[in-house]
């Protein structure tokens, strides 16, 4: 019986960054503790858990069939997990990551299986590894309940994925209260887009990596004083869990103390108020109240740009560098976003510049995220 979309609870358990017994090696996952926080997710009516075949470098899969699989009934939970074909060097390793992963997780199928991180050239590997016939036969062969793709890009390259593949029933896209607007992640665009499809949508990143649960002074002095007893985390949970066409929510959490907290927000949730949304828009301003780069991610930058360069992308982390204070978040994200055209490939031809709508030092502001990035 395919499991239906009503069935998944709104608050998922993303399973990306589970606790470690040995903190430089990603592999080391502490079970019991894992365990621990999968029993406070199942008594507290989560049901939808997320994982990837590269989480904790496979660990993650392997990890939740000990404290979740092998100590629950099937119908109790719902799975989620995700090929990377873009990252596998050849068709057959591509295909083989399904049936590794109902292996690790030991399972007869997934109820979620996602195309993870389209976009750009990783897009054109899912073609030419047949991926989509092969997610389609698979389905069709039960070892699949329900298929999506996941991206990070913006509202145009996710219009022009659903329209050409109609038969996907969901997709994954990073929404939170700092991107609904920004001009490189479009989460607010992506959301209608996904609507004028039809499509729902699993919402990742609701907590922008953590550092929505962890803003600096001039945020977090507003939350605290609208609410001192509620978690920063609770109000970017809330912020999504309000969106129309929802599936899921997912919540990460390292630690039991963050899964309660998580659950008590599902649990406990009620609308934002409109006190509330002023709140967090002044949460919003407060975090750009910075110097930022007045990018608003036209394209004209990089029509022309003779090497590639990944112009916006660079800029935007930038930014998002000083909204969060902190390099290394960014540094992390640069290293996959910026991969295809690093700020280092630029040539100070001016051809940017000259394009640039806002009259930005594009040649400068790009040397100084190979500084900040690439060093």
């Amino acid at each position: 019986m395919t499991t239906s979309y009503e069935a998944v609870a709104k608050l998922g358990f993303g399973a990306m960054r589970l606790p470690l017994t040995d903190p430089d090696d990603v592999t080391a996952i502490d079970i019991e503790s894992v365990k621990t926080m999968v029993d406070e997710f199942i008594a507290r009516g989560g049901t939808y858990v997320d994982t990837a075949f590269v989480y904790h470098n496979g660990a993650s899969e392997t990890a939740l069939r000990e404290a979740l699989v092998e100590r629950y009934p099937r119908e109790a939970f719902t799975l989620a997990t995700k090929c990377l074909a873009w990252a596998c060097a050849s068709k057959e390793e591509a295909q083989a990551c399904l049936p590794t992963s109902l292996e690790r997780l030991g399972v007869d199928y997934i109820d979620y299986y996602l195309l993870h991180n389209l976009g750009g050239a990783r897009t054109a590997k899912f073609d030419e590894y047949d991926m989509w016939n092969y997610v389609a036969k698979a389905k069709a062969d039960g070892l699949i309940r329900h298929v999506g793709f996941s991206m990070h890009d913006g509202a145009d390259v996710l219009d022009e994925l659903l329209a050409t593949h109609p038969e996907v029933d969901f997709v994954q896209l990073q929404v939170n209260y700092l991107d609904w607007d920004d001009p490189v992640t479009q989460s607010a665009r992506c959301m209608e887009v996904a609507a004028k499809h039809g499509v729902p949508v699993i919402i990742m990143e609701p907590v922008r990596g953590g550092r929505l649960a962890n803003l600096p002074e001039r945020g977090a002095a507003v939350l605290a004083e609208a609410n001192p007893e509620a978690s920063q985390a609770s109000w970017a949970y809330r912020f999504c869990l309000d969106l129309p066409g929802v599936l899921t929510v997912l919540a990460g959490a390292s630690t039991l103390e963050q899964m309660r907290d998580n659950m008590a927000t599902f649990q406990t949730h009620k609308p934002l108020t409109d006190a509330e949304r002023d709140a967090i828009a002044e949460v919003v301003a407060a975090l750009r109240s910075v110097d930022l780069i007045p990018c608003t991610n036209c394209g004209y930058c990089v029509k022309d740009c003779p090497e590639g360069v990944k112009i916006p992308v660079a800029l935007n982390l930038l930014n998002l560098e000083k909204t969060t204070e902190d390099r290394d978040f960014a540094k992390g994200l640069y290293s996959w976003q910026a991969a295809e055209g690093p700020a280092s490939k630029c040539i100070q031809c001016g051809t940017c510049e000259a394009a640039c709508p806002q009259s930005i030092p594009v040649i400068t502001r790009l040397a100084e995220a190979v500084d900040h990035f690439e060093g």
